[in-house]
C-alpha cells in the first residue's frame, strides 16, 4: 500500500453516492479521492498513487468495465466493481474485465468495507505507483517533500510540506480544515491552517488573491487543483 492510510479512488456518476462513500471510507481510516466518470478517473490515476479503485459499471461515456480493463492493462491496481445488475453473466463480465471483486447495488457499507480490506490484504504492493503529483508547472514528491517549478526547487517549510502532502493525497477533492489539522499535525488549530495556506499560496500562485492551484471551497475547506 502507499502508506499508513490506504488511498482509494471512487468512480461513480452518482454524486450523492460518491460523497457518501468518501465520508464513510474516510471515517474508517482511508484517504479517498473521487471521480465522476472514467475520463476524470484516468486523470487522477495519471498523477496520484492509489491502493484500490472502486468503480461503478454503468456510467455515461466509457463504462466501468472498460476502465477496469484499462487499469488492469496499465498498472497493478486492484479494482472493485459496483453495479445494479444481478445476473451471473454481468458478474462474469466484470471479473473477466480484470476486477478483483464485484458488489451489487444496493449494498451495506460495512460489506463494502470488509471486501475492500480483504482485497488490500491479498494485494501485492504496487510496483509502479506514481511517485509525484503534477499541477501546472509544479511537481511535488510526497515521499521526499520536494516541490519544483519548471524543474527548479521551491523551498518549503516543514509545515508547508506537511500541508501540501495532505492536499496532494486528495488532489481535486476538498479537504476540511479539521482534516488538515489532524492529518498535517498542525499546532494551533484551524486558524493556523489558514495562515499556512496563505504562505503556501505565495509560493504556488502568480496571483495569491486569485489562486488557480490552491483554492478555497466555501464551507468545505481547501482543494489542490491539478488542471
Amino acid at each position: 500500500m502507499t502508506g499508513a492510510s490506504p488511498h482509494v479512488l471512487v468512480v461513480d456518476d452518482d454524486a450523492r453516492l460518491r460523497d457518501l462513500l468518501r465520508q464513510f471510507l474516510g471515517r474508517n481510516g482511508f484517504t479517498v479521492t473521487t471521480a465522476a466518470d472514467a475520463a476524470e478517473a484516468r486523470a487522477r490515476l495519471s498523477v496520484l498513487a492509489f491502493d484500490l479503485a472502486v468503480v461503478d459499471v454503468m456510467m455515461p461515456g466509457e463504462s466501468g468495465l472498460d476502465l477496469a480493463r484499462h487499469i488492469r492493462a496499465s498498472m497493478p491496481l486492484p479494482v472493485m466493481l459496483l453495479t445494479a445488475r444481478v445476473e451471473a453473466a454481468d458478474r462474469i463480465a466484470g471479473l473477466s474485465a480484470g476486477a478483483d471483486d464485484y458488489l451489487v447495488k444496493p449494498f451495506e457499507p460495512d460489506e463494502l468495507l470488509l471486501r475492500i480490506r480483504a482485497i488490500l490484504r491479498r494485494a501485492p504492493p504496487p510496483s509502479a505507483a506514481p511517485s509525484q503529483i503534477a499541477f501546472g508547472p509544479f511537481r511535488f514528491s510526497p515521499a521526499r517533500d520536494e516541490l519544483t517549478r519548471d524543474g527548479v526547487p521551491v523551498r518549503l517549510t516543514t509545515a508547508e510540506a506537511a500541508l501540501l502532502r495532505v492536499l496532494a493525497a486528495r488532489a481535486d477533492s476538498a479537504v476540511s480544515r479539521e482534516d488538515l489539522v489532524a492529518r498535517a499535525h498542525v499546532d494551533g488549530g484551524e486558524r493556523t491552517i489558514d495562515v499556512q495556506v496563505t504562505r503556501l499560496r505565495r509560493k504556488l500562485e502568480d496571483d495569491p488573491r486569485n489562486p488557480r492551484w490552491l483554492q478555497t471551497v466555501r464551507g468545505a475547506g481547501y482543494i489542490l487543483r491539478t488542471d
